[in-house]
């Protein structure tokens, strides 16, 4: 399937039957090994923690949280206020606390360290904890008081984060809100203060991006929409809350990198520079596809030049994933990693936002909060930080192939019967070793395929296609030119 696939899963016409889903959604949970049920010990471990967890003393539920997730998400790890502050602003973070019901070494936490991550797909979600936590008592669902890592962040006129502090805190939520709501209230001219601060500090932090010569790719979300018991795929663009909401997120992934590298001390998420005979090659492609690339414009500012909803331009977006390839995680205790930046971010960056759904964020959050202390880092955090690279690079192949096989398998139960027919297509992506195969994007039914032909491929061109392949058992679909 195509290397641009992004994957994301929402419930809100009908296409694929629920019962259907279900039954291939099994077969590839016992294809790949997935147990979604914890064992018995495990969930009686977790109800335990649930009903005892250890609650910090400092108490900021004076300070009115909210939540902005999709509408129906239940592990909700991070809760945010942000108020003005001089010139600048204060940003809170309130992240979910864990460490609060989980001890290194007890059933929850060997299963969590096991699983790794969360997986997903259509509605078979395989938590990596236990629903009375993660969905529980340990998510901060409104109007409940939780034990977080609540994170402050000073950040100045320009965006740029000037101050932080993490420490454990007691907050309360005060509503839980969801990205389409909130958008629509912008629209509207109804939205909260904290929406418009929140969209002050968004687009400062994206002219930050900017300016330190980051970039991400502004590919669309196919995802799996839920209605009345049926499956269907979309093509989606993230909203503008989406995207700022996700910049609180990285200010503060960076903050923490920024500790731990200061300590000398940590795990971080890391992505390496950009293969200059990569970077060529995409000049070649942008000159195939006659789209100006002037030499001495850098691939970032170029990539932010270009436009998905154009043919051409998805297909250059397309073979811009190549230079985002290698992600990894890298621990460090005493000398910092010869490779340490996330390129894509052109930052030293850190995973702290999201412990509810991956284990890592879990670790490198009690590494800020003892640095921030000026105490100790736990040595059960020390101790397990080596394997975790392995640990999270595993969960991450699995995460992917698991999500991948759940949508090939959408796309085979929706084209099935359809053989024969001909749609019309975009070519978004070249075979490199035969260029008489490729990938192709359908708008509708919203389709990620690939597609063989007599000849070359004509990349970035529209195309008619016919589909000769839609196998729910092996999940292939293929087409080829018309």
């Amino acid at each position: 399937m195509p290397s641009n696939r992004v994957v994301k899963v929402r419930s809100t016409g009908d296409s694929v039957s629920a019962q259907e889903m279900r039954e291939g959604i099994a077969a590839i949970q016992q294809e790949l090994k997935v147990i979604a049920q914890f064992p018995e010990e495990v969930e009686r471990a977790a109800a335990e923690a649930a009903a005892a967890p250890r609650l910090p003393e400092l108490d900021r539920t004076d300070i009115p949280f909210v939540t902005i997730d999709p509408e129906s998400a239940r592990d909700l790890d991070q809760a945010m206020h942000i108020e003005r502050s001089g010139d600048g602003y204060v940003v809170h973070y309130a992240i979910a606390d864990v460490g609060a019901f989980v001890t290194p070494g007890d059933p929850v936490d060997v299963e969590a360290n096991r699983r790794g991550e969360t997986l997903y797909g259509a509605d078979s979600k395989v938590p990596l904890h236990p629903t009375a936590l993660s969905e529980g008592a340990a998510s901060l669902l409104p109007e409940e008081v939780r034990p977080a890592l609540l994170w402050t962040i000073r950040v100045d006129d320009t965006g740029e984060g000037t101050d932080v502090q993490v420490e454990r805190a007691l907050v309360r939520s005060r509503a839980k809100l969801s990205y389409e709501a909130v958008q629509a209230d912008l629209a509207a001219g109804r939205a909260p203060e904290l929406i418009d601060l929140l969209r002050e500090v968004g687009e400062l932090r994206l002219a930050r991006e900017a300016a330190r010569g980051g970039v991400s790719l502004p590919l669309p979300e196919q995802e799996l929409v839920e209605n009345d018991g049926h499956w269907e795929l979309e093509f989606r663009r993230l909203t503008p809350v989406e995207t700022w909401n996700a910049q609180i997120s990285l200010l503060t992934g960076m903050a923490a990198a920024s500790l731990m590298v200061y300590a000398r001390v940590g795990v971080l998420r890391t992505l390496p520079p950009a293969d200059p005979r990569d970077v060529q090659r995409l000049h070649r492609t942008a000159r195939a596809l006659g789209i100006e690339w002037p030499a001495e414009q850098l691939y970032p500012d170029f990539i932010r030049t270009l436009d998905p909803s154009l043919p051409t331009h998805a297909a250059m977006i397309v073979a811009c994933t190549r230079l985002l390839r290698g992600a990894g995680y890298v621990t460090f205790n005493g000398e910092l990693p010869e490779q340490a930046q996330h390129s894509a971010l052109a930052s030293e960056y850190a995973h702290v936002t999201a412990p509810l759904r991956r284990l890592v964020d879990r670790y490198a959050g009690e590494v800020c909060v003892a640095l921030c202390a000026g105490t100790e880092v736990p040595e059960w955090v020390v101790a397990a930080m080596h394997e975790l690279p392995d640990t999270m690079a595993g969960s991450g192949r699995l995460a992917n192939q698991y999500e991948n096989a759940i949508v090939d398998l959408c796309e085979a139960e929706l084209l099935h019967d359809r053989v024969g027919e001909r749609f019309d297509a975009v070519v978004v992506d070249l075979d490199e070793k035969d260029k008489r195969r490729g990938d192709i994007t359908i708008q509708d039914p919203a389709i990620e395929a690939t597609v063989t032909g007599a000849g070359e491929l004509p990349l970035g061109e529209e195309v008619s296609v016919e589909l000769v392949e839609a196998d729910p058992r092996t999940r292939k679909v293929g087409f080829r030119l018309a």
